[in-house]
């Protein structure tokens, strides 16, 4: 039944168009005896660094000793990556509970005349249901598309809030200015509920600042002062370390008990987070930076790299249409010397044509470039062209990071991905 639970969630998308009002999603949790109401959650929403900033606040609390249920969008493989048990996936047992008792609620909803929930409320629904199930100490509950009208922002009273960096994505959406679209994230904001957010962005921050005043609620910036406090200097990418400083805030101003100094640094140095600057095999690099903001920051992550050892740089890039993937290939072409590029069209049906995406490239300066139509026959040929002591950078689309993913753990890629042999 698993298999069927997923295959019926996958396919919501494709008949479920109508997204339902807060106020109508509140209802569901009513019918489901309100599970969301007893748990104790930090609410993350930002452009970029969300999934981070779960992943620090999991293993940070987790190390402390409490139990962590995590909510996190979206999945690379396996639908369950988005419910996590103490930085682990649900099991398959709960999964399928949690599934049938919201399905049974929404069929009931359904004949009172309410719409079917869409995909990301249907998963929601399920989150809070299995969290407050399992007797979650904590939950970190992570934000789909903005934040105002975001599905989790039904939650009535979170511990703390917290936004990560601004920049511009999703603007069909959200506005095309950085002022609006931190008005949408900072939408998460309640009355009293502290703030700590990313003080990176002058326009973004006095945004926040200002729809925190308005709500009496406690706000926390964080800068390069506090990044300074932070001994992780492992992590591979230097945006890491703004992401830490933020949970670590969390963790300070909410005055976590068990939660010290030596506990924040002993879980932050366990935190893996799969698909950002992840080493998915010898000079394999995966990033799933989706937007021009996150391929800046992904652009400095691999700077950092090559001062410290110069490779060759092999790009793998793929991109959904409607992301701005021309200033995405303009930062990169820009900013790193390329050696070769490979392109890929994505099997989502929004995924953008490899022509296209390789004319983007040349236009830009980079003469060598490839375009295939599938992921295994664009791997194969990236794999096949670079060296042992090249780097290859797969970047561009969190889906594409699943794919490869995917591939990469099959036994021929894993060989592969040691010999650099299609």
């Amino acid at each position: 039944m698993d298999e069927q639970a997923k295959e019926y969630l996958i396919k919501i998308p494709f008949w479920t168009k109508r997204k339902n009002s807060l106020e109508q999603v509140r209802d569901f949790l009513v019918e489901l005896g309100n599970p969301d109401e007893g748990l104790a959650m930090i609410h993350v929403a930002g452009t970029n660094g969300k999934g981070s900033v779960c992943a620090d606040l999991t293993a940070i609390l987790k190390e402390a000793g409490y139990r962590v249920g995590t909510f996190i969008s979206p999945h690379l493989s396996d639908i369950r990556e988005r419910f996590l048990i103490d930085g682990e996936l649900a099991g398959e047992a709960l999964f399928e509970d949690c599934f049938r008792q919201v399905l049974a609620v929404v069929r009931k909803m359904e004949e009172r005349g309410y719409f079917h929930p869409t995909f990301f409320e249907f998963l929601f629904l399920m989150a809070m249901v299995m969290f407050e199930r399992e007797k979650m100490d904590y939950v970190i509950l992570e934000t789909g598309l903005g934040g105002r009208l975001d599905t989790t922002n039904v939650i009535r009273c979170p511990r703390a809030c917290v936004i990560t960096s601004i920049s511009l994505d999703h603007t069909q959406y959200l506005g095309e200015t950085i002022p609006e679209i931190a008005a949408e994230k900072a939408g998460i904001i309640k009355p009293g509920v502290p703030v700590v957010y990313d003080n990176g962005n002058p326009a973004a921050s006095e945004v926040i600042r200002s729809q925190a005043k308005a709500a009496d609620a406690p706000a926390y910036p964080v800068d390069e002062a506090d990044e300074a406090e932070e001994d992780i200097k492992s992590f591979a990418a230097p945006y890491q370390v703004r992401n830490a400083a933020l949970a670590r805030m969390v963790v300070r101003i909410l005055k976590i008990p068990g939660a010290g100094q030596e506990v924040c640094r002993r879980g932050l140095k366990k935190v893996r987070w799969p698909g950002r600057m992840e080493e998915a095999g010898p000079g394999i690099w995966l990033d799933g930076a989706h937007n021009p903001g996150g391929i800046q920051a992904f652009v400095e992550a691999v700077k950092e790299q090559q001062r410290k050892e110069k490779r060759q740089i092999h790009l793998l890039f793929a991109a959904v249409e409607d992301k701005n993937y021309k200033e995405m290939i303009r930062l990169l072409c820009n900013q790193l010397p390329i050696r070769r590029v490979t392109v890929v069209h994505l099997k989502d049906e929004r995924g953008a044509a490899q022509e296209e995406l390789a004319k983007e490239f040349r236009k830009t300066g980079c003469t060598e470039v490839e375009a295939y139509r599938t992921t295994k026959e664009a791997l194969a040929s990236a794999l096949a062209c670079r060296s042992e002591r090249d780097r290859l950078y797969v970047v561009g689309s969190l889906y594409l990071i699943g794919e490869i993913r995917e591939l990469l753990n099959e036994k021929l890629w894993q060989e592969s991905s040691h010999n650099g042999t299609p």
